[in-house]
């Protein structure tokens, strides 16, 4: 298990002031207090490395080889873009020539000048498209068989380059001057109208403004970036809490709806016992009313004369079967003889019966 020396831990702070600490220390880490708190040992790592690297994770001598490597790399660019700079002006004063010559007619002088500049420009272009590079092999073949001593042989004329070295600082100065007044009308359009002398006084100042622009810029995207961080903390503690609320609330909706649910149950089931109540009641009153319209007082008369009737035959019949049986059993008293005569008796009669039905049928 990671432990933490007690001096570290004294050194950085206790409680809730290392955690802000670590969490100072480490901006661009996505962690929250709570992650601090439920990992302690992580907190006091953290803590003990906040003393060996920046804000951005890189350790103190990593940060000033990089610090010195990015000023040799800003001191490469600069001495680039001054050589660059000056090899735009220089091309964007011959393409304005060639435009004013679409207008105006220039001194045969300037025709010169622009010629031989633009001449000296094309050549050194082309030289260093082809001047072997280091990275290159030495054998590889040259374009069209050029090399950049046979392109430097196309100068023009020494004397004519001496003349045009002598007039390019003013020229240049006229050009830049004229870009400049360009854009202070870009940054003031009120100043356009000024005096030139008025304009070259503003343009003094111009850096400056532009500097504290520019300063002003940058510390706005700082504090934009600062911002954007502890938005993203608020936004993962308002997560967290809202995660929280809703559980919260689905365990109180569930509740309640269990409650209501069983509420509603019991209010259901008194209803369909009510309903059903009621349907007994009226189907009974519908079956006393289909009585009291098919039995009438004359029908009941009626009814009860024929049941008195049948009452009386039901006595009659009654006391013969009595009668009868009482007779049966006088006779069961002879025993089974009594029953072979009875039989032989009964088939007698039978055949009696049967003699008779057809001499009825074949008398004539």
């Amino acid at each position: 298990m990671l432990q933490c020396p007690d001096s570290v831990c004294s050194s950085v702070g206790k409680g809730d002031s290392l955690h802000h600490q670590v969490l100072s220390a480490f901006p661009l880490c996505p962690l929250t207090e709570e992650d601090l708190i439920q990992n302690p040992l992580f907190c006091k790592l953290l803590a003990t490395l906040s003393q060996h690297v920046d804000r951005t994770g890189l350790t103190f001598q990593l940060r000033k080889e990089l610090e010195k490597a990015d000023k040799e790399l800003r001191s490469q660019k600069l001495c680039w873009m001054h050589l660059e700079s000056l090899h735009r002006l220089l091309q964007e004063m011959v393409q304005e020539h060639r435009c004013s010559q679409q207008h105006s007619t220039a001194s045969a002088a300037e025709d010169k000048f622009y010629g031989t500049l633009e001449q000296c420009l094309l050549v050194a272009r082309c030289a260093r498209q082809l001047d072997p590079s280091s990275t290159l092999s030495q054998d590889q073949s040259l374009i069209l068989g050029l090399s950049p001593e046979k392109v430097l042989n196309q100068m023009p004329p020494k004397q004519d380059v001496w003349k045009m070295k002598q007039k390019l600082p003013t020229e240049l100065q006229k050009h830049l001057k004229k870009k400049l007044f360009y854009l202070l009308s870009y940054y003031q359009p009120e100043w356009e109208n000024e005096s030139e002398g008025l304009k070259c006084v503003k343009l003094s100042k111009l850096p400056v403004l532009i500097e504290s622009e520019r300063n002003r810029a940058e510390s706005l995207t700082a504090k934009n970036r600062e911002n954007a961080i502890l938005l993203q903390r608020q936004t993962h503690s308002y997560l967290s809490e809202l995660l929280e609320c809703t559980q919260l609330l689905q365990t109180l909706v569930l509740d309640l709806r269990l409650k209501v649910q069983k509420d509603l149950d019991r209010k259901k089931i008194e209803y369909f016992e009510d309903k059903c109540e009621i349907s007994i009641q009226k189907i009974r009153a519908i079956m006393l009313e289909v009585q009291l319209d098919t039995y009438t007082t004359d029908k009941i008369a009626t009814h009860r004369k024929i049941t008195d009737k049948l009452n009386t035959k039901l006595k009659a019949l009654q006391m013969e079967k009595q009668a009868l049986e009482s007779k049966l059993a006088s006779f069961e008293i002879y025993g089974k003889e009594f029953e072979i005569l009875a039989e032989e008796y009964s088939r007698l009669q039978q055949e009696i019966a049967t003699k008779s039905w057809a001499l009825k049928e074949f008398a004539p």
